[in-house]
């Protein structure tokens, strides 16, 4: 909004000046105490006209300067060598855009050009296997993501995408006749003990796992024995998995699976043999998706093995064939682990060469591994990646150790100060990356954790609600340098958000909302309210101070957090 402004005010007096441009970039400053935005239009300008660029910029800054309503703009506007537009807002521009923003919905945030379609693929969970910590990951990604674009004004559509018709179903199916246990009566409690028991036979014996991978083929193609194996595992299966998102706060508006995209299949295999684009290979049925511009090796996508079998590349191809019959996606976007990154490589291609989606309408988001202290993926004592009810646990188990024995907290509250731990912990880091899960570190008060971030929201929560001043608009005064500070840092909320929703990358709420709790904080502690015996400035600093909670809160409904009563 800020920006907007400025680059108009730059975009006129060019054109005053005769040097008419397509566009401007006004950026902020990354040097504070020099000014508040930047322009380096200047040394662009310099170019055309043949002059330094400080002299155009000089030249800039004095028409500007000329303007009736410079000082409602600015403070100050100066031409610092070797050419940059350093511009200081006035007090009056920067309560006035405050305003604006604390009576319009989303803070004046503009509705898109075009309201898009975006279709969301994540959480993946596979059936019959305990999720872990990986799955934490992409499940509050993808929430965020979906609700990143929800609120820049694109309808967006999420699928789960259930893991429930691989070879861990085959698995399970043949560890349960193994035991000769009833179907009907089968818990989470077996399944969990089941499927690792399976998965380690079949690696020490290629016989079993050759059984299994049987069971799984004749499942696929219709088995009425395995399908009814199939349906209870799925049922005890999804129940436990929708418990563990309920408590995340995640949630999806399909829960379909790799088995609805079976039936999908036979219309996807014509329109690549339409294409011409099967060919066999070694028995099995392959396209080739390489293109002689690659740097990298890309193979051949296998869209059948030898055997008969349809892999994930197979089932995430009819998939598509099924959403845009369906749904019509401007964009379809996956949350997954970035080592399936050459995966989705092939899979876009391939629909692409097939004339079912174009390459541009896809996306793999792809996020890296949680490590330990130590610098290795994120392990149990035992060796094993950590099942996510371990996980919520471990952070309960820590939060209430350092609370104080007087202090109370209700069971819901508890638990959301436990999503606040660890989903500001993932979010908070590029997404891309790996980091560092330290989980007694991310649930400390100070630094830049969700407690942290909760805290601040409740302690101003406090002083709002102490002084009984409700909806009181702000004024026209900045009155020192924590003031000004957190004003104009929540300025930034339009750029912030924009560049999550432009990289997809929540971490950019996550920074700026932390940013905006360190200068929350260090104003409160300089500028006693409560006791403020100047009205209007006691108003001014409440309404100032409802506004940053607002913004707090909305940021942090993006980051898949809900605030507690109390800490």
């Amino acid at each position: 909004m800020v920006v907007e402004q400025i680059e108009k005010v730059l975009m006129d007096t060019l054109k005053e000046m005769s040097m008419d441009v397509d566009s401007i970039r006004v950026i902020l400053s990354n040097r504070k105490d020099l000014c508040d935005y930047q322009c380096d239009e200047s040394f662009k300008l310099a170019k055309r006209f043949h002059k330094s660029p400080l002299e155009i910029g000089n030249s800039i800054v004095e028409k500007i300067k000329e303007r009736d309503d410079f000082s409602d703009i600015f403070e100050k506007v100066e031409c610092a060598p070797p050419g940059f537009i350093n511009m200081t807002l006035s007090a009056k521009m920067i309560n006035d855009t405050l305003e604006k923003m604390r009576t319009s919905k989303k803070f004046g945030l503009k509705e898109p050009a075009k309201k898009e379609t975006i279709f969301l693929d994540y959480g993946g969970p596979n059936v019959a296997k305990p999720l872990h910590v990986g799955h934490m990951r992409t499940a509050i990604i993808g929430e965020s993501i979906k609700r990143i674009f929800a609120y820049a004004g694109h309808k967006t559509i999420a699928d789960v995408h259930l893991g429930d018709y691989g070879l861990q179903i085959g698995e399970v199916i043949y560890g349960i006749q193994k035991e000769n246990l009833d179907i009907e009566t089968i818990t989470i409690q077996d399944l969990d003990r089941i499927y690792p028991a399976m998965s380690a036979l079949c690696k020490e014996s290629e016989e079993i796992k050759e059984k299994c991978e049987t069971i799984t083929k004749e499942l696929q193609e219709g088995n009425i024995e395995y399908q009814r194996y199939w349906k209870k595992i799925c049922e005890v299966s999804c129940e436990d998995i929708l418990g563990i998102y309920r408590y995340l706060d995640v949630s999806f508006d399909l829960w379909l699976g790799e088995s609805d995209a079976y039936p999908v299949i036979p219309e996807t295999e014509e329109i690549f043999r339409k294409k011409g684009l099967l060919q066999k290979s070694e028995g099995a049925v392959i396209v080739n998706v390489s293109k002689e511009t690659d740097k990298l090796e890309i193979p051949p996508l296998v869209f059948q093995k030898s055997n008969g079998a349809y892999l994930y590349a197979t089932t995430d191809l009819a998939t598509i064939v099924d959403r845009v019959k369906k749904y019509h996606p401007d964009k379809i976007l996956y949350v997954t682990d970035n080592r399936q990154a050459l995966h989705f490589e092939q899979v876009f291609r391939a629909s692409e060469l097939a004339g079912i989606a174009p390459y541009e309408m896809f996306e793999h988001l792809g996020y890296g591994t949680v490590n330990g202290t130590d610098g290795k993926p994120y392990k149990t004592r035992n060796g094993d990646s950590p099942k996510l009810q371990y996980l919520f646990s471990q952070a309960k188990d820590i939060l209430i150790s350092k609370k104080d024995s007087n202090e109370t907290s209700s069971e819901e509250d508890i638990n959301r100060i436990v999503n606040a731990i660890l989903k500001f912990a993932d979010l908070s880091n590029n997404r891309e990356r790996d980091y560092i899960f330290d989980i007694s570190k991310f649930s400390e008060v100070v630094g830049k954790t969700g407690p942290y971030i909760l805290y601040t929201y409740l302690r101003l929560d406090k002083i709002i609600q102490d002084t009984d001043i409700e909806n009181h608009k702000l004024g026209s005064r900045i009155y020192n340098s924590y003031d000004r500070d957190l004003r104009l840092k929540l300025l930034e909320f339009e750029i912030a958000f924009h560049n999550a929703l432009e990289a997809r990358m929540p971490s950019y709420i996550a920074d700026f909302v932390y940013e905006i709790c360190v200068l929350a904080n260090a104003f409160y502690q300089n500028n006693h309210i409560n006791g403020l015996e100047e009205l209007e400035k006691k108003k001014d600093w409440v309404a100032l101070l409802t506004l940053t909670n607002q913004m707090i809160q909305e940021m942090l409904s993006l980051l898949v957090i809900k605030i507690p009563t109390v800490m």
